[in-house]
């Protein structure tokens, strides 16, 4: 009796690892920064679950807020090899901004597991939500919300927004600076494959908000607390430079909450978005994204 007990234990622990691993990234696959990550994580959407909010944008605003203090760390997606990585304890501007959305979609999914979030965090930073090489990874915003558009993950709202403009870029940033790179530095076939993605965005036509209309009483009854932004940049090879979501007053003002390089944490800035990008030398407007329901 007992040895059919462990049988079946271990019968039911591999088909519960099998099924991980059809589903998305194997065990081995994944990379934790310690042992607390599925705990925490289980945890945050237990509470998500029970918080009240129902829209996605409540969500994300929601889950935002609880993980203001977190320590700002660049680079934990970078190793020797492409995993994928849950860490929830450093975070920078996009890994902060894929927390968010595998927390909230995970949420609106009814679900309470790190297993549905691990899920939900590779199908949105992967080209077609597969782990691959360091190449499948969607490093270009860009191709980010074009790839996850097409499968219903994303929506970008800036064109429809007051005051829309469009700019036509090439996007090959990655490829003509590939020393700032760990991966690109030293492994030129790497190098080629990214180029090989870079070339669909060649003379790339998109919609942005330029800064100076951030003060507009329209634009800002447009944006919603939650909405995912990126800042759109003058750097020559690149679209956007940094992620972040909407945060809005009780008088409609709009802010940035972000990963803070500066700030070393995540935060709420403490200036409206007009005060903060004004005189910026880089940033001319926003992108805006939200999530599909």
């Amino acid at each position: 009796m007992k040895t059919n007990i462990k049988t079946s234990v271990l019968v039911l622990i591999a088909c519960c690892m099998g099924a991980l691993g059809a589903n998305g990234a194997s065990m081995q696959q994944m990379r934790f920064h310690c042992y607390k990550d599925t705990t925490r994580i289980n945890s945050l959407l237990a509470d998500g679950l029970q918080s009240g909010n129902k829209t996605a944008n409540e969500l994300v605003s929601y889950y935002a807020h609880r993980l203001l203090g977190t320590p700002y760390v660049a680079h934990t997606l970078e190793g020797d090899s492409e995993m994928l990585t849950i860490n929830i304890d450093e975070l920078d501007c996009t890994t902060f901004v894929e927390t968010l959305y595998a927390l909230t979609r995970t949420t609106l999914n009814g679900r309470y597991s790190w297993r549905d979030y691990a899920h939900h965090l590779e199908d949105l930073r992967y080209r077609n939500g597969v782990l691959g090489d360091y190449s499948s990874r969607l490093h270009y915003i860009s191709e980010w919300i074009v790839n996850n558009r097409s499968r219903g993950n994303l929506m970008e709202v800036t064109g429809d927004l007051p005051h829309a403009d469009y700019q036509v870029k090439t996007i090959n940033f990655m490829s003509t600076h590939k020393d700032s790179y760990q991966s690109l530095k030293s492994d030129s076939a790497m190098v080629e494959k990214i180029k090989g993605y870079e070339i669909g965005y060649r003379n790339h036509r998109t919609p942005y908000v330029k800064k100076t209309w951030f003060g507009d009483k329209k634009l800002k009854a447009a944006l919603k607390s939650g909405d995912f932004i990126g800042l759109v940049t003058k750097i020559e090879g690149l679209d956007i430079s940094h992620l972040g979501i909407i945060e809005k007053d009780e008088k409609g003002e709009i802010y940035l909450l972000d990963a803070s390089m500066s700030g070393g944490r995540v935060m709420l800035e403490p200036k409206n978005m007009l005060q903060m990008f004004r005189n910026s030398k880089t940033v001319i407007g926003i992108r805006v994204f939200r999530i599909m329901e």
